[in-house]
């Protein structure tokens, strides 16, 4: 890091100082209380703060959660952007220990609070910021602290994410491949935005400091070794890896090798920026019958291979605010009429492939509007569904192993779900 931070405030949303913590001695909390109190003033709207600010020789750089803001300031010329993610990580670790980070939790563990701001940063750099292992030794119980604690192996370790002497009786390995598909059609049926985010997350139980090696379906791996890709190879995009995973070794090769985390973690996030078909296709038609009626006909059409099935199925219709009555027959599942969003909520627990269903909803409308009243702007068409053993991007995990000095055989199993992100068509 270039530069180092001057001191880490935690502030009330009033931009009053409930905490701080100086680590170079070089700006006071009154300057920064000052400082914040006044950009508040300043700013109409919280959301169009900039995150960055540079004030009277000092940069100050602070994100909200909650009724709380977190503040570094420095004097020095630093990586705005790593201190910022230093801040996201600092909220993680107090969500560890608090369950929620707000104002009342703060000042009912102001003691943990001073404690962890000594830990996680040092002379203003920061240095350690995994919960788990802070949590070895940085205790919330006061009866949990009369043991004199020495710091666990991991905080001065090359490996600080795990923990030396993990035993399991029985070592496995769950990876799930998660991929989110986001989907925008207009109101001609054209789609203006696809694309598909994608989520290794794994949970690990397995004893000592295994090494892991994972090898994926990549394109670019595959034709480095010669192999043929026939439309079985993908071309992963904003790839980006948990901090266990060696960035030399898959830059140079291309292989995923890590020690992983005990417990649940996301090993990598990608995203797929190709065209994706809509897998559920709904269409819509609505007619109004004397202002005092209105009838809407519409089909869900699953667009997948037929031994695929959709899960969990739930497509929102959006109705008029102050529709009534409503009459309601589907040819599978059960619809519900939502009047707290405006919605006609219909539900089919089991959608399998290559298939089509219909809804028909007819609604009353009691209030009375005039012929040139402006149309009311219309909510599109959300649909919500889980496939599972299905990917939309192809992705497959060719392999993973496990290798430990103790030479353990433990059980990997994989397991693949694709899911609606954000899925919607303006079509009504």
């Amino acid at each position: 890091m270039a530069g180092a931070a001057s001191a880490l405030f935690l502030l009330d949303i009033k931009g009053r100082v409930l905490i701080w913590r100086d680590y170079r001695g070089d700006v006071s909390a009154a300057q920064a209380e000052r400082f914040f109190t006044k950009f508040i003033e300043k700013e109409v709207d919280p959301y169009s703060q900039d995150p960055v600010v540079y004030d009277n020789g000092v940069s100050y750089m602070f994100i909200q959660h909650n009724n709380v803001y977190l503040m570094i300031a420095s004097r020095q010329n630093c990586n705005a952007a790593s201190l910022l993610l230093f801040l996201h990580r600092v909220i993680d670790v107090f969500k560890h220990y608090f369950e929620e980070l707000e104002e009342e939790s703060l000042r009912d563990n102001f003691v943990v609070v001073y404690e962890l701001l000594d830990e996680i940063m040092d002379f203003g750099f920061p240095q350690f910021t995994e919960a788990k292992i802070l949590s070895e030794f940085i205790k919330t119980d006061a009866y949990r602290m009369e043991v004199t604690q020495r710091p666990p192996m991991a905080v001065t370790n090359a490996v600080s994410w795990r923990s030396e002497g993990i035993r399991y009786k029985k070592n496995e390995v769950f990876l799930d491949v998660v991929e989110s598909v986001n989907i925008l059609v207009n109101s001609n049926g054209q789609i203006i935005r696809s694309d598909v985010v994608g989520a290794l997350k794994m949970r690990t139980y397995l004893s000592g400091m295994p090494e892991c090696k994972l090898g994926l379906n990549d394109r670019v791996l595959l034709e480095a070794q010669g192999r043929t890709t026939k439309g079985k190879a993908i071309d992963l995009d904003d790839i980006k890896f948990h901090q266990c995973v060696r960035l030399a070794r898959f830059e140079n090769d291309r292989t995923i090798s890590f020690i992983p985390p005990d417990g649940a973690f996301d090993l990598m996030t990608y995203r797929l920026s190709t065209q994706v078909k809509p897998l559920i296709w709904v269409e819509a038609q609505v007619e109004k019958h004397s202002r005092s009626r209105i009838e809407i006909t519409v089909k869900a059409r699953s667009q997948y291979k037929e031994r695929s099935t959709a899960t969990n199925v739930e497509i929102h219709l959006p109705v008029p605010a102050d529709a009534t009555n409503p009459n309601v027959r589907t040819s599978m599942g059960s619809a519900a009429y939502a009047p707290e969003s405006d919605a006609l909520v219909w539900k089919i627990k089991s959608f399998p492939g290559n298939k089509e269903y219909m809804l028909r909803a007819e609604f009353r409308l009691p209030s009375i509007t005039s012929e040139e009243a402006v149309p009311e702007r219309k909510a599109p068409i959300r649909v919500k569904f889980e496939i599972p053993y299905f990917t939309v991007s192809g992705i497959q995990v060719r392999y993973l192993k496990i290798i430990e000095k103790s030479g353990y055989h433990a059980l990997p199993w994989v397991r693949y779900i694709t899911m609606a992100g954000e899925y919607e068509l303006r079509l009504m």
